[in-house]
């Protein structure tokens, strides 16, 4: 089977997309070379029975390639107040932990300080989807952390819901 031509303007898929609110994760994991973390939009619950969450993220990223070698990961979903947090782990700082105090997961992954959600992985199956990769998690363990409204990303922008 052919695959259809892509007639889709990049700039056009992400603009419409955008419109579409998505959560914001920061992804860490721990190596030799000590913490690493990025932040990821693309965070997803899989299944149930076994406990699988995944995340996407491009295949050029040189945080990718150290949470596949360490083999285990830790998501940290972001509360609405730690748009400076998102901000330093979404760059390419050198040491995104300068400063940072954080804690170790049960599989050594960083837990981040007041962030509402944990959920520590290890890497159980890794896809090609394109331009990304598409990482599916196992969970081992997972926690509630702090009671406070989420961090969304929605047309570009940081923003915050806040249940009626």
């Amino acid at each position: 089977m052919t695959e259809p031509e892509n007639q889709i303007d990049p700039s056009e898929f992400r603009r419409v997309l955008g419109h579409f609110p998505t959560g914001v994760t920061v992804v860490t994991c721990h190596d030799a070379a000590g913490p690493a973390g990025m932040a990821i939009g693309s965070f997803v619950s899989v299944s149930l029975d076994p406990p699988l969450v995944a995340f996407c993220v491009g295949k050029e990223s040189g945080t990718w390639a150290r949470i596949e070698q360490a083999g285990s990961f830790c998501v940290n979903v972001l509360a609405s107040d730690q748009a400076e947090l998102c901000g330093v782990m979404a760059s390419r700082a050198e040491d995104k932990f300068a400063g940072v105090d954080w804690v170790a997961a049960g599989s050594g992954s960083p837990v981040l300080p007041d962030v509402t959600a944990v959920i520590d992985c290890v890497l159980d199956k890794v896809h090609d989807g394109g331009d990304h990769w598409i990482a599916v998690g196992r969970v081992l363990s997972l926690e509630t952390a702090r009671d406070a409204d989420p961090m969304l990303f929605f047309r570009g922008a940081y923003g915050t819901f806040a249940p009626s």
